[in-house]
Parts: structure tokens; sequence; C-alpha cells
């Protein structure tokens, strides 16, 4: 993969998962614990054997920065690989990122400079595996000058993604963005399914170059990948659709955009099920991050009184200190502290979260170096958690920042 050059879009602001995002870039939101979002498209890269990345920053990127820097410093200059963060520098034009399009147009120079032969764009806020090789020998064995990986995914849930019209050949010559009829386009992979955009895409370098130049001219653009540049290329270009091989290798495919609270919540709370849908504990596919630097966690008080420090079904983070209070199919952060006679259920507490005594908290959120007053009751009473200033989502999840 040495002729492949990797960039991650990572700028985004994330709005539908504030109050999460209101200090940090979606990418650098925790997931499962120790992660960050992160972190699993970079672990698709390394596993991949990419090792020249470019991770395009802009939204509140300091967290996000930091994080790449102390955990993913691991390559070596000396031999052409690296992993560069790149905030917008305004090298082409006077504005901040206006999409997804022209945050690498404002980066071509540096593309150049690294004259790939194939350049392969990411988005760094979903959650799955995928050898990128793969895509990369499919897109050389088609002869493509553009491959956009594709998931399949029953008619019934085309509505809330872009689906692909793919002709025997595999080659797309048509979008169409989340149909709301009967009869989206079905897959030649599976012809039960249709082939939905995952948001990756290889280009052949000449073509992107090109194809960016021509949509920083056009003042009608609104410079984002989808919606722009490949709904022209199809119709001038040899677009080949790559069927996702999911390295997951569990009953159902696994590509999740965690970009709402509600996705994000059931996407961390299936790690605590004893077969959960996404495996963690894959060792020839391993999730790489920055291993948070905390003592081992800790449960105490278990035998005094009507007390007892412990968590069962529970996904439990170094530094976690439970003490005399009852976790129960939760997901536990670095850090956090769960004071005396407190009860968590079916919730997610992110680092150094506090919860204080007699707190009793269901189906919630809570969000990093949050402290939880004593006596806290949260995620039974919708309108009673509104009125305490928490958001509620449409599936009934409590977040308290």
């Amino acid at each position: 993969m040495e002729k492949v050059l990797a960039i991650l879009l990572a700028g985004g602001a994330g709005e539908r998962l504030s109050p999460l995002t209101r200090h940090t870039a979606k990418p650098a939101v925790p997931f499962g614990g120790i992660y960050r979002i992160i972190d699993f498209t970079l672990s698709n890269c390394l596993n991949s054997g990419l090792r020249r990345i470019f991770v395009l920053t802009q939204y509140k990127s300091l967290e996000l920065t930091r994080h790449i820097r102390d955990g993913w410093s691991i390559f070596s200059g000396e031999i052409g690989e690296f992993i560069e963060t790149m905030p917008p520098m305004k090298r082409m034009h006077d504005d901040w990122y206006l999409g997804t399009a022209d945050a690498v147009y404002q980066n071509i120079e540096s593309i150049e400079a690294e004259a790939p032969d194939l350049v392969l764009i990411l988005s760094a806020d979903h959650i799955y595996k995928m050898n990128y090789t793969e895509m990369s020998d499919w897109h050389r064995q088609q002869k493509a000058d553009i491959t956009i990986a594709t998931i399949q995914i029953p008619p019934e849930e085309s509505g809330r993604f872009g689906v692909a019209t793919i002709n025997p050949s595999y080659r797309i010559i048509g979008f169409e963005e989340k149909p709301q009829h009967d009869h989206p386009s079905r897959s030649p992979f599976d012809p039960t399914m249709v082939s939905a955009s995952m948001g990756i895409y290889l280009f052949n370098t000449n073509i992107l170059l090109a194809a960016l130049r021509a949509d920083a001219a056009d003042p009608n653009s609104s410079h984002d990948f989808g919606k722009d540049i490949l709904s022209r290329l199809i119709h001038q270009h040899s677009v080949s659709a790559y069927d996702f091989h999911d390295l997951n290798a569990k009953r159902v495919r696994y590509w999740r955009d965690v970009g709402t609270l509600d996705a994000y919540y059931d996407a961390n709370i299936d790690l605590v099920s004893v077969i959960p849908e996404f495996n963690l504990y894959d060792k020839a596919w391993p999730i790489r991050t920055n291993p948070p630097m905390y003592p081992p966690a800790k449960f105490v008080f278990a035998q005094e009184g009507n007390r007892m420090g412990v968590a069962i079904d529970s996904v439990v983070s170094p530094g976690v200190i439970v003490s005399g209070g009852r976790v129960q199919r939760s997901v536990l952060s670095p850090g956090v502290r769960v004071n005396s006679y407190s009860a968590i259920d079916d919730s997610i507490l992110l680092s150094n979260a506090e919860i204080g005594r007699n707190c009793h908290l269901r189906r919630t959120i809570v969000c990093p170096n949050a402290k939880v007053l004593e006596g806290t009751r949260a995620g039974f009473d919708a309108d009673q958690d509104r009125a305490s200033g928490y958001t509620v989502t449409e599936s009934g999840i409590t977040v308290i920042d």
C-alpha cells in the first residue's frame, strides 16, 4: 500500500451528538470505554498496511490533535511513513473548509508533493473493520478510475442511505439519495438487497486532482464529495462498486455511523452483550488507541452492610472506582467513580465522570468530567429530566453534561 495516500475527513462538528461534541470534534468522542471514534478508521489503516495518512481537522480539534500525537506517533519518517494532522491553512483561498471536497482541495499541494498513485478518502467517524488493501486490489482488477465502497442493506432501510445503481459489470451508473419509494435499485452482489454508499472513496490521483480543481471553480457547488463530485464523475469515468467485506465476521455486516446520540448509545451498549455485534477482542484485527495512564479498576465495600461495589455485564476501563455502588449493563470509561448506594443501569459513563451517593441512573449518558450530585435520579421520567436541564433523545436516552 506504499503507493496509496489515505485522507481522513475529521473536521465535522457533529451537532447531532451534542452535548458530547460541545468541547471536542466528533472523531475525538470516546467510544467503547478506552477508545475514540477515530481509532477505528486509523486502526483499519494500520492493519491494512497504510503508512501515509493525512487527518484533516477543523472543529475544536485540540483534543483530537493531542490524541493522535500521543497515541499514533508510531510511524517512521525515515522510510516515508507519517500521520499528519492538517487544520485549514487557507492555502487555496481565504475560507475555512467549505465541505468535504473543499477540505481535500485546500490540501491539494500536499497531495501532489506525495505523488501517490491512489488516494483513499475516509470518514473518521464510523465504526467498522475493513481491509483497504482488498478494496485497492478490486480497484485495480476492475481497471477503475474511482471505486466506492458499498454495503448491502435490506430495501426497507434504503430511505436512510445513498443507494447506488450498479450494472452487471459492477460499474456505478447512478445514485439515489435516501429513496422513499418501494423499488430502490437492487444490488448485483445480492438481488434481494440494495447497495448503499459507505462514504469510502478510492481515486486514481490524476482523476481526483482534476475533479477537485473543477469543483473549486464551480460557484454553484456545495463542495461535497457525494453530492457534487461523484454525482458528476459517474457519467464521465469508470466508477466501480466495491462490496464491503466485513472483517468483524459476525451474523450481520457491521458498519455504524454513530452520528446521533441514539445511534451512539446503541453501539456502545451493544458492547456489554455476551456476544456483542462488534468484536473488540479480535487479535487478528486489533483496535489501537492512546492507552490511558490510570491504575487498575477497583471495586470496594463488598462486605460492608447493605452496600457493595460491583459491576456485572459491563465494560470497565482502567482507573474506574466503584465504591459501594452497583453497575449493570453499562460502559465505564477511564477515571469514572461511582459512589456508595448508587445504581447505574444500561448507561454510559464517560471519562472522569463522578456519580455521587444515592444516585439512580438508567439509560443515561454522562459526559466527560461531569459530576452528578448526590441523590440524582435520571432516565425514568423524560419530562422531569428535561426540566432538570438534561438532554433527552427521541428514544428516551438522557444525557447529563
